[in-house]
């Protein structure tokens, strides 16, 4: 089957199992996942989602989200939104009662699910990711470019090349204040252009000419972070001039001030203030892995799981866009990444510990390429998570991997990433440091190592007790669970037949992996 009929395939296989082109209220994507707001969260068919070949699984948070996969995501889902379209304008008209009923039913059911993660912090951090995500492939692409050129450079060849290169790959990073001002209006619901013309400032060489505060501002000062404050600045300045601009002048008022107002407030404050705090985070990073790397990997890369469960790894987006943009690379990036490794490690112990439960070795065969790749989240649901103490296994991993990628760091080998996005193995062509390339993928993939074998064996000696052996060292025939990842179990009982599922699990904190009988690494 060509590609694009696989994409649409797969996107025809979804929609009618969250509920049709009718319950589908908004569609977007981020790195791995289909993103979908549904008006009636009781009509999608979680089980026959998850027993697709192309879904990973499934988590429930604000929105509904399909993983896919990297690449994959990003050629259904355009897919999808053409099936949705063609379903809406086919559609005929509903009862105007039956409707309604629907979109009460709908409404209760998502502020219920919303409302354990809905917490004002949350919601802020989510605004933050929703900024810096859709940059990523940018960030990756001339991150790629830029180890290209390097590499060029260091052996000499094609030097009518390499100035090409060095431009591709700076160029966006000398423009992304822009990008970070539009995104960030659209996000918090002011114009995007107005947004993207005061984050402009900053980088306009102009500025050069100013004094502020006693001292002369740079070009570039403030840097993303900046970008962020002046774009916020400006949203709120464009929605009070609409309130009070009479609708006449709207069009010619409201622009006008935006910029003036929050141009002036970014130029003889926020600059400043903003290369203050971003000159902060990259002292404070070298200060704690050069003095602490040990210490600060190892705690670093054994929280960054959980992190990742609550969320709370979105805050670190800015601080990485930070660096990159500083110092041409992050020096926490790499160190985190080692909280995957320790999950394929402590996948790993669990295929061997279990060697009588097909269901689970079978989800782990087909879940590990994902996950040396750093695509997480079927080891992580489909696996350690509900199995409960193998994910707590799992962290010690990454903490020993990190804890290694740190010392070296903390001995004068720094490793960094010149981008987001992508970890484990998929982390190497954008590898870069102060001691040459080699050495820097050196030192990563001896952490790799180090992640791969703490995890192994954590798990392997301390990830199961013997009720734990006991219950799942068993031949698993088809049984179905439920697997929600908004967390706690949600068990079937075992006689239901119709669909192959693993364990369920009696965690509190753990949810119950499918088998992948048709799917691999489901959720």
């Amino acid at each position: 089957m060509a590609t694009e009929d696989k994409n649409r395939a797969t996107a025809a296989a979804i929609l009618p199992l969250v509920g049709g082109a009718a319950n589908v209220s908004s569609i977007a994507h981020c790195m791995t996942r289909l993103r979908l707001g549904l008006h009636d969260r009781s009509l999608v068919d979680d089980e026959a989602l998850k027993a697709l070949p192309a879904v990973m699984g499934v988590v429930e948070d604000d929105t509904y989200q399909i993983v896919l996969g990297p690449g994959t995501v990003a050629r259904v889902t355009p897919e999808f939104e053409q099936l949705v379209e063609e379903g809406r304008e086919a559609a005929p008209p509903q009862a105007a009662v039956s409707a309604d009923d629907l979109a009460a039913q709908g409404a209760a059911i998502k502020a219920q699910q919303k409302a354990k993660n809905a917490t004002p912090f949350k919601l802020f951090l989510r605004k933050i990711a929703n900024i810096f995500v859709p940059l990523i492939p940018a960030l990756i692409g001339c991150g790629i470019i830029a180890g290209l050129n390097g590499l060029l450079v260091n052996l000499g060849w094609l030097p009518a090349v390499t100035p090409a290169l060095a431009a591709m790959a700076s160029g966006f990073m000398a423009l992304i204040a822009v990008f970070v001002g539009y995104n960030t209006a659209k996000e918090f619901g002011g114009t995007p252009i107005l947004g993207g013309a005061v984050a402009a400032i900053i980088v306009f060489p102009g500025v050069a000419n100013i004094d502020a505060f006693g001292q002369t501002l740079s070009p570039g000062q403030g840097g993303v972070l900046g970008a962020l404050g002046a774009a916020v600045l400006a949203v709120y300045v464009e929605k009070w001039c609409r309130r009070w601009v009479p609708e006449a002048l709207d069009v010619l008022v409201t622009p006008t001030l935006t910029v003036l107002i929050s141009g002036l407030a970014t130029i003889f404050g926020l600059m400043y203030v903003a290369g203050e705090i971003s000159s902060a985070i990259g002292t404070f990073a070298d200060w704690l892995l050069s003095n602490g790397g040990a210490g600060a990997g190892f705690v670093l890369g054994g929280l960054f799981l959980p992190l990742v469960m609550l969320g709370l790894h979105q805050a670190l987006i800015p601080i990485h866009t930070t660096l990159i943009e500083q110092q041409g690379y992050t020096v926490l990036l790499p160190i985190l990444a080692m909280a995957g490794a320790g999950q394929v490690g402590a996948a790993m112990a669990v295929y061997f510990r279990l060697p009588r439960n097909e269901s689970i070795r079978r989800t782990i065969k087909s879940a590990l390429p994902a996950g040396l790749l750093g695509v997480g989240e079927p080891l992580i649901y489909g696996v350690s998570l509900p199995l409960g103490r193998p994910f707590i296994t799992a962290c010690v991993g990454g903490a020993f991997g990190g804890g290694f990628v740190g010392l070296f760091n903390q001995l004068g080998d720094t490793v960094g990433s010149t981008a987001i996005g992508p970890s484990g193995w998929a982390l190497f062509p954008l590898l870069d440091g102060n001691h040459g390339l080699g050495s820097t993928i050196t030192i990563y993939g001896a952490g790799l190592l180090v992640g791969y074998v703490a995890g192994f064996l954590a798990t392997y000696f301390f990830g199961f007790s013997k009720d734990l052996l006991t219950e799942f060292n068993v031949s698993q025939d088809p049984a179905p669970s439920t697997v929600a990842a908004t967390g706690g179990p949600h068990p079937t009982p075992d006689t239901d037949a119709g669909r192959a599922n693993g364990p369920g699990s009696t965690d509190p904190g753990s949810t119950g992996p499918d088998s992948p009988e048709k799917a691999p690494a489901r959720v």
